[in-house]
């Protein structure tokens, strides 16, 4: 899937649509989710032009990389949820109903997350 400039990480790393900003710097950026699913939930994109994780693994550099991974964990802290614990996650493409073509990590915690996913049925 290529990167498509037009989508709205794009446009919020542009400042063409406003966020709630906990977070930013050379690297990424971090802001609450409009639709919220815990108690906590962030969400983290890297500020450059990259579709999945899959993606960025495969173009970014190593310091973007180090940079994204480290403010993941900056952004945990800042937010509380590092010792009662949180639960990161990034969709990638249609099976996993990956929304936005732009690489994004949820960060959701303040709650019991419960199990990994539902079983699949037998």
């Amino acid at each position: 899937m290529p990167y498509d400039d037009q989508n709205i990480f794009a446009k919020i790393l542009r400042g063409e649509i406003p966020c709630n900003k906990v977070y930013e710097d050379d690297f990424a950026l971090a802001f609450h989710d409009i639709n919220p699913l815990a108690p906590c939930h962030v969400l983290v994109i890297p500020k450059g032009a990259y579709v999945s994780l899959d993606d960025f693994s495969d173009k970014a550099t190593d310091a973007e990389i180090a940079g994204f991974i480290r403010a993941v964990g900056h952004v945990a802290r800042e937010q509380g949820v590092h010792e009662s614990g949180y639960r990161i996650l990034a969709n990638h493409g249609r099976d996993a109903h990956q929304e936005v073509p732009h690489l994004h990590i949820h960060i959701f915690g303040k709650r019991d997350m419960k199990g990994m996913l539902a079983k699949a049925p037998a």
